[in-house]
Protein backbone atom coordinates (compact mmCIF):
# COMPACT_ATOMS: atom_id res chain seq x y z
CA UNK A 1 0.00 0.00 0.00
CA UNK A 2 0.99 3.26 -1.09
CA UNK A 3 3.34 5.26 1.76
CA UNK A 4 2.28 2.36 4.27
CA UNK A 5 -1.50 4.12 5.43
CA UNK A 6 -3.74 1.72 7.33
CA UNK A 7 -6.59 2.75 9.02
CA UNK A 8 -6.30 3.07 12.40
CA UNK A 9 -6.24 0.84 14.88
CA UNK A 10 -9.33 -0.61 16.58
CA UNK A 11 -11.32 0.91 13.87
CA UNK A 12 -12.32 -0.60 10.40
CA UNK A 13 -13.80 -0.12 7.20
CA UNK A 14 -16.79 -1.00 6.12
CA UNK A 15 -16.72 -2.39 2.22
CA UNK A 16 -19.36 -2.80 -0.30
CA UNK A 17 -20.10 -6.26 0.33
CA UNK A 18 -20.85 -5.63 3.61
CA UNK A 19 -23.54 -2.99 3.38
CA UNK A 20 -26.18 -4.34 2.45
CA UNK A 21 -26.13 -6.02 6.62
CA UNK A 22 -25.95 -2.19 7.75
CA UNK A 23 -28.73 -0.74 5.26
CA UNK A 24 -31.25 -4.14 6.42
CA UNK A 25 -30.39 -3.18 10.34
CA UNK A 26 -30.75 0.50 9.61
CA UNK A 27 -34.12 0.23 8.03
CA UNK A 28 -35.07 -2.08 10.95
CA UNK A 29 -34.57 0.79 13.49
CA UNK A 30 -36.69 3.50 11.51
CA UNK A 31 -39.70 1.14 11.35
CA UNK A 32 -39.42 -0.11 14.83
CA UNK A 33 -39.33 3.71 16.09
CA UNK A 34 -41.81 4.74 13.89
CA UNK A 35 -43.88 2.58 14.88
CA UNK A 36 -43.44 3.60 18.55
CA UNK A 37 -43.58 7.30 17.76
CA UNK A 38 -40.09 8.37 18.87
CA UNK A 39 -38.63 11.12 16.72
CA UNK A 40 -35.10 11.23 15.74
CA UNK A 41 -32.45 13.81 16.62
CA UNK A 42 -28.89 14.30 15.32
CA UNK A 43 -25.83 15.69 17.20
CA UNK A 44 -22.44 16.32 16.63
CA UNK A 45 -19.45 13.51 17.25
CA UNK A 46 -17.38 16.28 19.02
CA UNK A 47 -18.32 17.65 22.20
CA UNK A 48 -16.44 19.46 25.48
CA UNK A 49 -14.84 17.12 27.62
CA UNK A 50 -16.55 18.83 30.54
CA UNK A 51 -20.17 17.51 29.81
CA UNK A 52 -18.98 13.36 29.79
CA UNK A 53 -16.54 13.96 33.16
CA UNK A 54 -20.45 15.58 34.36
CA UNK A 55 -23.00 13.19 33.17
CA UNK A 56 -20.59 9.44 33.00
CA UNK A 57 -18.91 10.04 36.13
CA UNK A 58 -14.55 11.14 36.66
CA UNK A 59 -14.04 7.74 38.04
CA UNK A 60 -15.51 5.52 35.19
CA UNK A 61 -13.56 3.54 32.93
CA UNK A 62 -15.08 5.50 30.23
CA UNK A 63 -13.49 9.13 31.63
CA UNK A 64 -10.33 7.89 33.12
CA UNK A 65 -9.37 5.67 30.12
CA UNK A 66 -11.13 5.57 27.11
CA UNK A 67 -12.15 8.92 26.39
CA UNK A 68 -10.37 10.25 22.51
CA UNK A 69 -10.08 13.85 23.91
CA UNK A 70 -7.88 16.81 22.70
CA UNK A 71 -7.24 20.60 22.90
CA UNK A 72 -8.28 22.38 20.01
CA UNK A 73 -6.52 25.04 18.42
CA UNK A 74 -8.97 28.24 20.24
CA UNK A 75 -7.63 26.19 23.68
CA UNK A 76 -10.87 24.49 24.26
CA UNK A 77 -10.57 20.68 25.51
CA UNK A 78 -12.95 18.81 23.57
CA UNK A 79 -13.54 14.80 23.12
CA UNK A 80 -14.88 12.52 20.43
CA UNK A 81 -18.35 11.04 21.76
CA UNK A 82 -18.15 8.07 23.54
CA UNK A 83 -21.98 7.88 23.88
CA UNK A 84 -25.11 10.00 23.19
CA UNK A 85 -27.62 10.05 26.50
CA UNK A 86 -25.44 12.75 27.98
CA UNK A 87 -25.43 14.83 24.85
CA UNK A 88 -29.14 14.19 23.98
CA UNK A 89 -29.65 15.53 27.56
CA UNK A 90 -27.28 18.94 26.66
CA UNK A 91 -29.38 18.84 23.46
CA UNK A 92 -32.99 19.32 24.89
CA UNK A 93 -31.72 21.35 27.70
CA UNK A 94 -29.63 24.06 24.74
CA UNK A 95 -32.65 23.94 22.67
CA UNK A 96 -35.45 23.34 25.28
CA UNK A 97 -37.47 20.20 24.25
CA UNK A 98 -38.59 19.54 27.38
CA UNK A 99 -39.95 22.80 28.72
CA UNK A 100 -43.65 21.93 30.03
CA UNK A 101 -43.66 18.48 27.45
CA UNK A 102 -42.62 15.19 27.35
CA UNK A 103 -39.98 13.79 24.46
CA UNK A 104 -39.53 10.64 22.78
CA UNK A 105 -36.16 10.73 20.49
CA UNK A 106 -33.87 8.38 18.79
CA UNK A 107 -30.24 8.78 17.51
CA UNK A 108 -28.22 6.41 15.41
CA UNK A 109 -24.34 7.15 14.35
CA UNK A 110 -20.33 6.23 15.30
CA UNK A 111 -19.14 6.49 19.00
CA UNK A 112 -15.62 6.63 19.94
CA UNK A 113 -13.69 4.84 23.20
CA UNK A 114 -10.13 3.62 22.65
CA UNK A 115 -10.59 0.40 24.45
CA UNK A 116 -8.90 -3.25 23.47
CA UNK A 117 -9.42 -4.12 20.11
CA UNK A 118 -11.51 -7.34 19.99
CA UNK A 119 -13.75 -9.51 18.28
CA UNK A 120 -17.41 -6.92 18.82
CA UNK A 121 -15.08 -4.28 20.34
CA UNK A 122 -14.06 -1.77 17.86
CA UNK A 123 -12.44 1.95 18.92
CA UNK A 124 -15.17 3.82 16.46
CA UNK A 125 -18.29 1.70 17.00
CA UNK A 126 -22.08 2.50 16.21
CA UNK A 127 -24.85 2.57 18.46
CA UNK A 128 -28.59 3.31 17.67
CA UNK A 129 -30.67 4.54 20.82
CA UNK A 130 -33.63 6.22 21.99
CA UNK A 131 -34.30 8.35 24.97
CA UNK A 132 -37.55 9.50 26.54
CA UNK A 133 -38.04 12.74 29.03
CA UNK A 134 -40.47 13.48 31.00
CA UNK A 135 -42.36 10.50 32.03
CA UNK A 136 -42.18 9.52 35.78
CA UNK A 137 -43.81 5.74 35.61
CA UNK A 138 -41.89 2.44 35.01
CA UNK A 139 -44.55 2.44 31.84
CA UNK A 140 -41.98 4.00 29.59
CA UNK A 141 -39.42 1.57 30.84
CA UNK A 142 -41.51 -1.33 30.18
CA UNK A 143 -42.26 0.34 26.76
CA UNK A 144 -38.74 0.79 25.73
CA UNK A 145 -37.52 -3.04 26.98
CA UNK A 146 -40.59 -4.28 24.69
CA UNK A 147 -38.98 -1.75 21.89
CA UNK A 148 -36.27 -4.06 21.64
CA UNK A 149 -37.73 -7.53 22.61
CA UNK A 150 -39.77 -6.66 19.49
CA UNK A 151 -36.59 -5.79 17.22
CA UNK A 152 -35.08 -9.27 18.26
CA UNK A 153 -38.44 -10.90 16.71
CA UNK A 154 -38.43 -8.99 13.80
CA UNK A 155 -34.68 -10.18 12.86
CA UNK A 156 -35.02 -13.62 14.36
CA UNK A 157 -33.03 -12.96 17.45
CA UNK A 158 -35.07 -13.33 19.72
CA UNK A 159 -33.60 -17.29 20.93
CA UNK A 160 -30.72 -15.66 21.09
CA UNK A 161 -31.05 -13.09 23.25
CA UNK A 162 -31.49 -12.76 26.91
CA UNK A 163 -33.09 -9.74 29.44
CA UNK A 164 -31.32 -8.67 32.78
CA UNK A 165 -32.73 -6.61 34.74
CA UNK A 166 -32.14 -4.60 38.24
CA UNK A 167 -33.16 -1.36 40.07
CA UNK A 168 -30.42 0.87 41.09
CA UNK A 169 -33.00 2.72 43.54
CA UNK A 170 -32.69 6.45 44.68
CA UNK A 171 -29.68 8.20 45.47
CA UNK A 172 -30.01 8.64 48.72
CA UNK A 173 -30.46 4.51 48.90
CA UNK A 174 -27.50 4.01 47.30
CA UNK A 175 -25.82 6.04 49.39
CA UNK A 176 -26.41 3.91 52.20
CA UNK A 177 -25.84 1.10 50.36
CA UNK A 178 -22.36 2.37 49.69
CA UNK A 179 -21.19 2.65 52.89
CA UNK A 180 -22.44 -1.01 53.32
CA UNK A 181 -19.70 -1.83 50.39
CA UNK A 182 -17.38 -0.12 51.73
CA UNK A 183 -17.45 -1.61 55.09
CA UNK A 184 -17.58 -5.31 53.32
CA UNK A 185 -14.58 -4.22 50.98
CA UNK A 186 -12.55 -2.57 53.49
CA UNK A 187 -12.59 -6.30 55.37
CA UNK A 188 -10.73 -8.01 52.39
CA UNK A 189 -8.89 -4.83 51.22
CA UNK A 190 -5.72 -7.64 50.46
CA UNK A 191 -8.09 -9.67 48.08
CA UNK A 192 -8.78 -6.83 45.81
CA UNK A 193 -7.14 -6.23 42.67
CA UNK A 194 -5.26 -2.57 42.28
CA UNK A 195 -8.50 -0.85 40.17
CA UNK A 196 -10.78 -1.78 43.23
CA UNK A 197 -8.39 -0.71 45.71
CA UNK A 198 -8.36 2.97 43.46
CA UNK A 199 -12.31 2.57 43.22
CA UNK A 200 -13.21 1.70 46.91
CA UNK A 201 -13.11 5.18 48.52
CA UNK A 202 -14.50 7.08 44.81
CA UNK A 203 -16.88 5.10 43.81
CA UNK A 204 -17.41 1.23 45.29
CA UNK A 205 -19.96 0.43 43.05
CA UNK A 206 -17.44 -0.09 40.08
CA UNK A 207 -15.91 -2.50 41.48
CA UNK A 208 -19.62 -4.38 40.87
CA UNK A 209 -18.40 -4.07 37.48
CA UNK A 210 -15.35 -5.41 37.44
CA UNK A 211 -14.61 -8.13 34.67
CA UNK A 212 -11.70 -9.14 36.31
CA UNK A 213 -12.38 -13.25 37.17
CA UNK A 214 -9.98 -13.23 40.41
CA UNK A 215 -12.51 -10.48 41.56
CA UNK A 216 -15.75 -12.52 40.87
CA UNK A 217 -16.24 -14.55 44.07
CA UNK A 218 -15.59 -11.32 45.86
CA UNK A 219 -18.48 -9.35 44.27
CA UNK A 220 -20.61 -12.43 44.79
CA UNK A 221 -20.83 -11.92 48.82
CA UNK A 222 -20.85 -8.85 48.68
CA UNK A 223 -24.33 -7.00 50.04
CA UNK A 224 -26.86 -6.83 47.42
CA UNK A 225 -28.28 -3.04 46.24
CA UNK A 226 -31.68 -4.72 46.26
CA UNK A 227 -31.85 -5.14 50.31
CA UNK A 228 -31.22 -1.36 50.59
CA UNK A 229 -34.16 -0.13 48.00
CA UNK A 230 -36.65 1.79 50.31
CA UNK A 231 -40.74 1.35 49.55
CA UNK A 232 -40.83 3.76 46.51
CA UNK A 233 -38.04 2.22 44.79
CA UNK A 234 -39.55 -1.60 45.17
CA UNK A 235 -42.60 -0.13 44.05
CA UNK A 236 -40.90 1.03 40.84
CA UNK A 237 -39.29 -2.02 40.35
CA UNK A 238 -42.06 -3.97 41.13
CA UNK A 239 -44.63 -2.83 38.45
CA UNK A 240 -41.95 -2.79 36.21
CA UNK A 241 -41.77 -6.56 36.75
CA UNK A 242 -45.27 -6.60 36.41
CA UNK A 243 -45.70 -4.79 32.96
CA UNK A 244 -42.99 -6.79 31.52
CA UNK A 245 -45.02 -10.32 32.48
CA UNK A 246 -47.97 -8.94 31.66
CA UNK A 247 -46.40 -8.60 27.63
CA UNK A 248 -44.67 -12.04 28.03
CA UNK A 249 -40.87 -10.96 28.42
CA UNK A 250 -39.00 -12.87 29.95
CA UNK A 251 -36.01 -11.91 32.38
CA UNK A 252 -33.65 -12.78 35.05
CA UNK A 253 -33.35 -10.03 37.75
CA UNK A 254 -29.85 -9.95 38.55
CA UNK A 255 -28.81 -8.00 41.73
CA UNK A 256 -25.04 -7.37 40.31
CA UNK A 257 -26.00 -5.70 37.40
CA UNK A 258 -24.55 -1.84 38.00
CA UNK A 259 -24.00 -0.61 34.61
CA UNK A 260 -20.57 1.37 34.21
CA UNK A 261 -21.77 4.85 34.27
CA UNK A 262 -22.62 6.86 37.13
CA UNK A 263 -26.24 8.66 35.75
CA UNK A 264 -28.53 5.79 36.36
CA UNK A 265 -31.38 4.80 38.71
CA UNK A 266 -34.04 2.87 39.12
CA UNK A 267 -34.55 0.36 36.41
CA UNK A 268 -30.99 -0.74 34.47
CA UNK A 269 -31.10 -3.95 32.00
CA UNK A 270 -28.75 -5.28 30.22
CA UNK A 271 -29.65 -7.72 26.44
CA UNK A 272 -26.92 -10.29 26.71
CA UNK A 273 -25.78 -13.26 24.22
CA UNK A 274 -23.73 -16.02 24.62
CA UNK A 275 -22.65 -16.04 21.26
CA UNK A 276 -20.15 -13.21 21.41
CA UNK A 277 -17.62 -14.22 23.71
CA UNK A 278 -16.89 -12.23 26.49
CA UNK A 279 -18.92 -9.32 24.39
CA UNK A 280 -21.89 -10.31 25.38
CA UNK A 281 -23.47 -7.03 25.95
CA UNK A 282 -25.60 -6.01 22.91
CA UNK A 283 -27.87 -3.34 24.22
CA UNK A 284 -28.35 -1.76 27.41
CA UNK A 285 -30.65 0.60 29.25
CA UNK A 286 -32.06 2.06 32.53
CA UNK A 287 -33.36 5.20 33.64
CA UNK A 288 -31.40 8.65 35.12
CA UNK A 289 -33.67 10.58 36.79
CA UNK A 290 -30.92 12.86 38.22
CA UNK A 291 -28.78 13.41 35.17
CA UNK A 292 -31.18 16.63 33.45
CA UNK A 293 -30.99 18.55 36.77
CA UNK A 294 -27.09 17.57 37.14
CA UNK A 295 -26.53 18.78 34.12
CA UNK A 296 -27.96 22.37 35.02
CA UNK A 297 -31.89 21.77 34.02
CA UNK A 298 -35.08 21.23 36.09
CA UNK A 299 -35.59 18.36 37.83
CA UNK A 300 -37.05 16.01 34.51
CA UNK A 301 -37.04 12.32 34.59
CA UNK A 302 -35.11 10.86 31.49
CA UNK A 303 -34.58 6.89 30.29
CA UNK A 304 -33.12 5.16 27.53
CA UNK A 305 -31.01 2.44 25.83
CA UNK A 306 -28.19 2.45 23.61
CA UNK A 307 -27.70 -0.61 21.25
CA UNK A 308 -24.48 -1.84 19.76
CA UNK A 309 -24.52 -2.36 15.56
CA UNK A 310 -21.56 -4.30 14.97
CA UNK A 311 -22.44 -6.76 17.99
CA UNK A 312 -26.22 -6.96 16.33
CA UNK A 313 -24.76 -7.54 12.75
CA UNK A 314 -21.97 -9.93 13.82
CA UNK A 315 -24.86 -12.10 15.55
CA UNK A 316 -27.00 -11.57 12.23
CA UNK A 317 -24.56 -12.77 9.89
CA UNK A 318 -23.42 -16.02 12.66
CA UNK A 319 -27.04 -16.97 11.97
CA UNK A 320 -27.36 -16.22 8.68
CA UNK A 321 -30.21 -14.17 9.15
CA UNK A 322 -29.23 -11.05 6.92
CA UNK A 323 -31.78 -11.03 3.95
CA UNK A 324 -29.87 -11.90 0.38
CA UNK A 325 -30.32 -8.63 -2.24
CA UNK A 326 -28.48 -8.42 -5.12
CA UNK A 327 -26.69 -5.11 -5.28
CA UNK A 328 -28.06 -4.67 -9.17
CA UNK A 329 -30.91 -6.37 -10.73
CA UNK A 330 -29.81 -5.44 -14.81
CA UNK A 331 -26.53 -5.44 -16.54
CA UNK A 332 -26.80 -3.59 -19.61
CA UNK A 333 -24.35 -4.57 -22.37
CA UNK A 334 -23.49 -2.60 -26.31
CA UNK A 335 -21.73 -3.56 -28.90
CA UNK A 336 -21.20 -0.67 -31.69
CA UNK A 337 -20.84 2.93 -31.30
CA UNK A 338 -24.79 3.48 -32.08
CA UNK A 339 -25.42 1.20 -29.37
CA UNK A 340 -23.49 2.56 -26.71
CA UNK A 341 -25.00 5.89 -27.46
CA UNK A 342 -28.43 4.21 -26.99
CA UNK A 343 -27.96 2.11 -24.07
CA UNK A 344 -27.34 4.93 -22.14
CA UNK A 345 -30.71 6.36 -22.98
CA UNK A 346 -32.51 2.94 -22.17
CA UNK A 347 -30.75 2.91 -19.00
CA UNK A 348 -32.30 6.28 -18.22
CA UNK A 349 -35.62 5.32 -19.35
CA UNK A 350 -35.62 2.07 -17.34
CA UNK A 351 -34.49 4.23 -14.32
CA UNK A 352 -37.34 6.64 -14.31
CA UNK A 353 -40.05 3.34 -15.09
CA UNK A 354 -38.93 1.68 -12.87
CA UNK A 355 -37.08 3.51 -9.75
CA UNK A 356 -36.91 0.38 -7.42
CA UNK A 357 -34.73 -1.38 -9.69
CA UNK A 358 -30.84 -0.80 -10.39
CA UNK A 359 -29.13 -0.69 -13.70
CA UNK A 360 -25.55 -1.11 -14.06
CA UNK A 361 -24.09 0.16 -17.07
CA UNK A 362 -21.20 -1.33 -18.80
CA UNK A 363 -18.17 1.30 -19.25
CA UNK A 364 -15.63 1.28 -21.07
CA UNK A 365 -16.42 -0.96 -24.09
CA UNK A 366 -15.11 -4.28 -24.99
CA UNK A 367 -16.41 -7.42 -26.46
CA UNK A 368 -19.79 -9.00 -25.99
CA UNK A 369 -17.83 -11.96 -24.17
CA UNK A 370 -15.98 -9.57 -21.76
CA UNK A 371 -19.20 -7.70 -20.96
CA UNK A 372 -21.50 -10.52 -20.39
CA UNK A 373 -17.88 -11.74 -17.92
CA UNK A 374 -18.37 -8.44 -16.26
CA UNK A 375 -22.55 -9.09 -15.76
CA UNK A 376 -22.03 -12.57 -14.68
CA UNK A 377 -19.62 -11.39 -11.98
CA UNK A 378 -22.09 -8.00 -11.30
CA UNK A 379 -23.96 -10.38 -9.76
CA UNK A 380 -27.16 -9.42 -11.88
CA UNK A 381 -30.08 -11.43 -12.64
CA UNK A 382 -30.93 -9.88 -16.19
CA UNK A 383 -28.66 -8.53 -18.94
CA UNK A 384 -30.18 -6.00 -21.18
CA UNK A 385 -28.18 -6.34 -24.82
CA UNK A 386 -28.19 -3.72 -27.07
CA UNK A 387 -26.45 -5.13 -30.42
CA UNK A 388 -26.89 -3.48 -34.23
CA UNK A 389 -29.70 -5.44 -34.71
CA UNK A 390 -31.41 -4.04 -31.82
CA UNK A 391 -30.66 -0.51 -32.71
CA UNK A 392 -32.08 -1.21 -36.07
CA UNK A 393 -35.24 -2.74 -34.94
CA UNK A 394 -35.43 -0.43 -31.73
CA UNK A 395 -35.71 -3.42 -29.33
CA UNK A 396 -33.90 -5.20 -26.42
CA UNK A 397 -32.67 -8.27 -25.96
CA UNK A 398 -33.14 -9.82 -22.09
CA UNK A 399 -30.66 -12.77 -21.12
CA UNK A 400 -31.50 -14.29 -17.97
CA UNK A 401 -28.51 -14.75 -15.75
CA UNK A 402 -29.59 -16.87 -12.75
CA UNK A 403 -31.92 -18.96 -14.30
CA UNK A 404 -32.96 -21.21 -17.36
CA UNK A 405 -35.50 -19.11 -19.14
CA UNK A 406 -35.05 -17.90 -23.26
CA UNK A 407 -34.03 -15.12 -24.41
CA UNK A 408 -36.54 -11.92 -25.10
CA UNK A 409 -36.38 -9.56 -27.73
CA UNK A 410 -39.18 -6.75 -26.60
CA UNK A 411 -39.84 -3.35 -27.72
CA UNK A 412 -39.09 -0.74 -24.34
CA UNK A 413 -42.57 -0.88 -22.94
CA UNK A 414 -42.55 -4.40 -22.98
CA UNK A 415 -38.78 -4.90 -21.29
CA UNK A 416 -40.78 -1.96 -18.32
CA UNK A 417 -43.38 -5.20 -17.75
CA UNK A 418 -41.45 -7.69 -18.31
CA UNK A 419 -38.81 -6.76 -15.39
CA UNK A 420 -42.06 -5.65 -13.30
CA UNK A 421 -43.12 -9.64 -13.54
CA UNK A 422 -39.38 -10.88 -13.13
CA UNK A 423 -37.68 -8.76 -10.78
CA UNK A 424 -39.58 -8.38 -6.97
CA UNK A 425 -37.85 -5.34 -5.34
CA UNK A 426 -38.76 -2.79 -2.57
Amino acid sequence: MSLGLKVVKGMKDTLPQEIAAWHYVESQFRSLVQSYGYQEIRMPILEQTELFKRAIGEVTDIVEKEMYTFLDKGGETLTLRPESTAQTVRAVLENNLIRNQSQRLWYYGPMFRRENPQKGRYRQFHQFGVEAFALEGPDVDAEQILMMARLWRQVGLDKKIALQLNSLGLASERATYRQALVDYFRTRYDMLDEDSKRRLESNPLRILDSKNPAMQPLITEAPILLDYLGEESLAHFTQLQSLLKASHITFEVNPRLVRGLDYYTHTVYEWVTTELGSQGTVCAGGRYNDLVSQMGGPATQGVGFAMGVERLIMLLLDNQLIPHHDSVDVYCVAEGDLAQQQVMVVAEQLRDALPQLSFLMNCGGGSFKSQFKKADKSGASFALILGEEEVKNQTLSIKALREEMPQQTLNLAQAIEFFKAHIKRG
